[in-house]
């Protein structure tokens, strides 16, 4: 069992924390909506295998207003009608993010989804987009633990 680095290193996990904070109130005012971040951080997710992130970020991105539905579809996103223009930009920004290095199919989906969103809202989703993969590689550093909840998303005890 390796140590939780927010537990080992908790000044560098405050500033992680207060980073974070800084990323989602600056994307907020650039016009990122909650539900387009969270939709950012659950594939963002999904793509690094990061239990304990999809299992905050799922529950977040619900009552963020996200469908059950689109949560379940999500991995298959571009092979679904589903999702709004807005939304599929979002997405395409995170997998872009996630999936480094940038190849030409990455770089053609940065470039739709900019014409999308507009610079501000782009850039606001590539920063939520980092942010998410490195909360990700300290919970999968850490072996963040994934704790059974119940139907109504409380812990089970």
């Amino acid at each position: 069992m390796r140590p939780y680095l927010d537990k080992a290193v908790p000044e560098a996990w405050k500033a992680a924390s207060a980073y974070s904070d800084a990323v989602a109130t600056a994307a907020a005012d650039r016009g990122l909506s909650t539900a387009e971040a969270e939709f950012i951080k659950v594939r963002a997710s999904q793509l690094n295998a990061c239990a304990f992130c999809l299992d905050l970020h799922s529950r977040e991105a619900r009552d963020a207003g996200i469908t059950p539905q689109k949560l379940d579809v999500l991995p298959a996103w571009r092979e679904s009608s589903l999702f709004t223009e807005r939304e599929r930009a979002v997405l395409a920004v995170a997998e872009a993010a996630t999936r480094t290095p940038l190849d030409e199919e990455s770089i053609a989906d940065l470039a739709a989804a900019r014409g999308v969103l507009g610079d501000e809202v782009f850039a606001a989703a590539e920063w939520v987009a980092l942010t998410i993969n490195m909360f990700n590689r300290i919970s999968i550093l850490s072996e963040h633990p994934v704790r059974p909840r119940d139907a109504q998303g409380d812990l089970v005890r």
